[in-house]
């Protein structure tokens, strides 16, 4: 396993996070209640808890089953992608992204996710790749089919978020064998 190497696609550079990248996960991230909606959690929700998650993402660039990237888009951060909780024993890891919300609707996350697929499946030869979304979270759903992950399963109101309840849709993209 190489870990969280620097990924370049047309649009985006996906690269390992700076303790800088903490003040822009605050303001645009931590303080938007749309951009934790679907999760429930804000790792960015203060400047100090930002700063913490970032440091925790730098720390973590050692092991060579981290995987965390920090997405650019013309020089600019517009989003996170990582993997976890890595399984070697099904080749299996879970992947999650948030795009920042003044830059939905462009295709990043799609973009973001193939580039990510390609490589935890390509290089680090790993079998499945897996994510999940709250029912009601269109645009994660989109972005999930448009790169070839399949809905493997739904679980009703799995998921209560800010007194909400919704229905967890889990997908999984597999490499052929």
């Amino acid at each position: 396993m190489n870990g969280t190497v620097r990924l370049e696609t047309e649009r985006l550079v996906l690269r390992q996070h700076v303790i800088e990248d903490a003040d822009t996960l605050y303001a645009n991230f931590g303080t938007d209640e749309k951009m934790f909606e679907y999760s429930g959690w804000n790792p960015y929700a203060t400047p100090e808890m930002a700063r913490a998650t970032v440091q925790r993402f730098i720390d973590s660039y050692a092991d060579a089953h981290f995987f965390g990237w920090a997405i650019e888009a013309d020089n600019q951060l517009v989003g996170t992608v990582g993997a976890y909780d890595y399984d070697a024993e099904q080749s299996c890891i879970e992947i999650g992204l948030s795009i920042d919300r003044a830059h939905w609707g462009k295709g990043y996350a799609t973009e973001a996710v193939q580039a990510v697929l390609a490589y935890l499946t390509g290089s680090q030869q790993i079998g499945t790749v897996t994510a999940w979304c709250a029912s009601d979270n269109i645009g994660s759903k989109k972005a999930m089919e448009k790169c070839g992950m399949r809905c493997t399963g739904i679980e009703r109101g799995a998921l209560t978020i800010g007194g909400k309840t919704f229905d967890k849709l889990n997908y999984a993209y597999e490499v052929e064998q």
